[in-house]
């Protein structure tokens, strides 16, 4: 791993090139070079210490900011899964709620079909037994009328004499008789049993087509039992029309629930939809974060004990060179000492040959006269105009005034009446389509509010989740990109540190491999020398050896004999015994070089593909927060768009509603009074009609009309208008015809 090759420094390099050197080296003896040797590799030990401390500053930076960047990193996490895991519960159970809610009102949608369904299958059901009935009563009538027109054709030719045979001609007995048959069939279930008899006596008897007695009960019976049908078609078709009013009326509030419920259904559904996506996007989001962690938690507890190693390998480094550059300073202080230099200077091996060097380095009515009854009608009607401050009465009091005001004041006054009716069908109509249109208005702006509370919930959880500071999509793509970029510095650190340790690997094993072979070259060198050295002393040769012819004869006695070498062995041995030591250290630190080399870069492969595994999954993550991110985005801008529509339709609908209101409040606030004074305006009026009819004058004008209305009949309807001779001659019939069909009428 990088920056282990801290150990590799002694360089002691010490070439001794025998026999070889430059004319510079020549004038330095050879301890000499020997102390300027162990001088450049404290130089060299230090410089390299130097150049050691730069690459574990470069490192313990990297790690103080990888430690300080993830922990950060693991604590906005930590925050941000809290946050998201408590969004997630709150949006679980506002889902739950609204589930719930969608469930209740599905069940009530299908109880409102179902109602739909039946009051539908019921309305169908009586409106096929309404036509039936139509159909079998009109048929009857028709019959009736058929019967009725036969038998008083017939009753016409009898009285006029005329020959049965002319009558007939152009018509078929059997046919009348047939008709007449029919008629009375279809009508004997509505008759009484002596109905019903006579009926049955009158088909039984055969058809001559002359004209009897019997005839006139039948034709009685007919004609009664003719408006018994009417009578009941009628009310069946009133029944209808109120069954089909009552029909439309719950139909109508059927729908109108079953929308309401329908909007709120859709509403939920679309909340539920809206919750859905962000459940999803938040769960993805906190699995990511939680993948996020854990990466980071992993990778810091590789660093910290990396990182540890790494301080504690640099430390103990640091201790190795001080010890050995502690080493070294003891070789150059032995060297450098004056007994060393002083028995070096008499030696060949200490004072001759050269050396070279070589280093390197990470939201009440009362009748009468005339006169009374018209003063009593004009109080009446002045005083009903005065409290309802009415023009209409104030005419009528006018017309009250004429000599002859019956026809006229009459008529104005029916006039009046149907008038004020038709006033109170305006106002009704304008109350009812008032309250239609505020009710309908109303709830379609009620509708709009729902759904602009529904749109501002929905901005609002878009808001957040895109722009939440802390675990909004933007947030969270600016961590992603964040940890991207830190990813690829990382990678860059690494990279440029594994090779400026490579290189630097490189550099201090080809320095230690020479600094084997010189320090190899050295010792041999010195050990042969001293080994010879000791051979010639075992053999005495050096005890031979003669004086110097050069020296002079009274100098003999200063020549020192050649056991003075035996000391300078000594010291050799000892220069020997460091080099060895300084051989076997480079030695094992070039193997130490070689396994650092080999973990960090085994240490760099694995790193690396932590954080390629690291920035592709970070890529893909950035890539679906992106996509998530436009698809929230595009969601939000529907939903404002969405807002703006609805809250533009809200504002129409109010402003529309305040438009109305002048007219609706007055309509709404008046109409009980407005009711009121037509009812006492009615009221007068009909008094002073039942005031004007109670006068002499007006019931003989009645009378004469009424005389004067009886025609051909006058003469026995004066007489008496409920005898049987009135009653009779009013229904063109004869006497006994007429009692047949009456029984019970006076005269009869």
């Amino acid at each position: 791993m990088r920056k282990r090759r801290m150990m590799k420094c002694i360089a002691l390099i010490a070439l001794f090139t025998l026999g070889a050197a430059t004319s510079v080296v020549k004038k330095d003896r050879t301890i000499t070079q020997v102390v300027k040797l162990l001088q450049g590799m404290m130089e060299k030990s230090t410089a390299e210490g130097d150049e050691e401390r730069v690459i574990f500053a470069k490192f313990k930076c990297y790690c103080d900011s990888s430690e300080a960047s993830k922990t950060a990193s693991i604590d906005t996490l930590t925050e941000q899964i809290a946050l998201l895991e408590s969004d997630i519960d709150g949006l679980q159970g506002d889902t739950g709620g609204l589930s719930s809610e969608c469930a209740e009102l599905k069940a009530s949608m299908a109880d409102n079909k179902a109602a739909q369904a039946d009051a539908k299958a019921i309305r169908e059901k009586e409106n096929k037994a309404f036509e039936a009935e139509e159909a079998d009563l009109t048929q009857a009538i028709a019959q009736m009328k058929s019967a009725l027109e036969t038998l008083l054709k017939v009753g016409d030719q009898s009285k006029q004499g005329a020959d049965s045979k002319q009558f007939m001609k152009g018509n078929s007995l059997l046919s009348l008789n047939s008709e007449v048959q029919s008629a009375l069939r279809a009508a004997s279930g509505f008759m009484t049993p002596a109905q019903r008899s006579s009926s049955a006596s009158f088909l039984q008897a055969p058809f001559t087509g002359t004209y009897t007695s019997q005839s006139g009960v039948v034709v009685g019976i007919i004609k009664s039992m003719r408006d018994t049908f009417k009578a009941n078609l009628a009310d069946a078709r009133t029944t209808e029309k109120n069954s089909e009013e009552s029909y439309g009326e719950f139909m109508k509030l059927k729908k109108e629930s079953y929308e309401m419920m329908d909007d709120s259904y859709k509403s939920k559904q679309r909340q539920l939809g809206g919750n859905d996506k962000e459940l999803s996007a938040k769960r993805s989001s906190l699995a990511e974060g939680k993948k996020q962690k854990k990466t980071d938690e992993e990778f810091l507890s590789e660093l910290l004990p990396l990182c540890a190693e790494k301080s504690a390998g640099y430390a103990n480094r640091k201790v190795l060179r001080a010890n050995e550059e502690a080493a070294i300073a003891e070789a150059i202080s032995i060297l450098n000492s004056d007994d060393a230099f002083a028995t070096f200077a008499t030696t060949d091996a200490t004072s001759k040959g050269g050396l070279k060097f070589i280093q390197m380095r990470s939201v009440r009515r009362h009748v009468s006269g005339d006169a009374y009854a018209r003063s009593m009608a004009k109080k009446l009607l002045l005083a009903a105009a005065k409290k309802t401050k009415s023009d209409r009465l104030s005419k009528v009091v006018a017309k009250l005034n004429a000599e002859n005001a019956f026809d006229e004041v009459l008529e104005e006054i029916e006039k009046m009446i149907d008038l004020i009716a038709e006033e109170g069908k305006a106002d009704q109509k304008n109350l009812d389509w008032c309250n239609s249109e505020r009710k309908e208005n109303n709830a379609q702006l009620g509708k709009r509010k729902k759904e602009i509370l529904g749109l501002e919930g929905q901005i609002d959880k878009l808001t957040k989740l895109i722009e939440d500071p802390k675990t909004g999509l933007k947030a969270q793509i600016a961590g992603q990109e964040q940890q991207l970029e830190e990813n690829n510095a990382a990678q860059k650190t690494e990279t440029t540190d594994r090779t400026e340790e490579n290189l630097a690997y490189q550099k201090d094993v080809r320095n230690l491999v020479s600094a084997e072979s010189i320090l190899t070259k050295a010792i041999k060198a010195l050990s042969a020398y001293y080994d010879d050295l000791a051979q010639k002393l075992a053999a005495g040769e050096a005890l031979l050896q003669k004086v110097p012819p050069s020296v002079k004869q009274g100098d003999k006695a200063h020549w020192k004999d050649d056991a003075s070498y035996k000391g300078q062995s000594d010291k050799g041995g000892d220069v020997i015994d460091m080099l060895e030591f300084i051989l076997k250290e480079t030695t094992t630190e070039e193997m130490n070089a070689h396994k650092d080399e080999e973990k960090g870069q085994a240490d760099y492969e694995d790193s690396m593909t932590k954080l390629k595994k690291e920035q592709a999954d970070g890529e893909k993550n950035l890539a679906d927060l992106q996509d998530t991110l436009a698809e929230k985005e595009k969601d939000l801008l529907d939903a404002q768009e969405d807002l703006k529509t609805t809250t533009e339709d809200k504002e129409a609908i109010e402003a529309y509603l305040l438009k109305i209101k002048p007219g609706c409040d007055f309509i709404t606030t008046n109409f009980k009074l407005r009711e009121s004074n037509r009812a006492t305006e009615k009221g007068a009026l009909e008094k002073a009609v039942t005031l004007i009819k109670g006068t002499p004058a007006y019931k003989t004008a009645v009378n004469a009309a009424t005389v004067e209305s009886y025609g051909d009949c006058k003469e026995p309807c004066v007489k008496d208008i409920g005898h049987v001779k009135c009653k009779a001659c009013q229904a063109d019939v004869t006497i006994p015809a007429y009692c047949a069909g009456h029984k019970g009428t006076k005269g009869c």
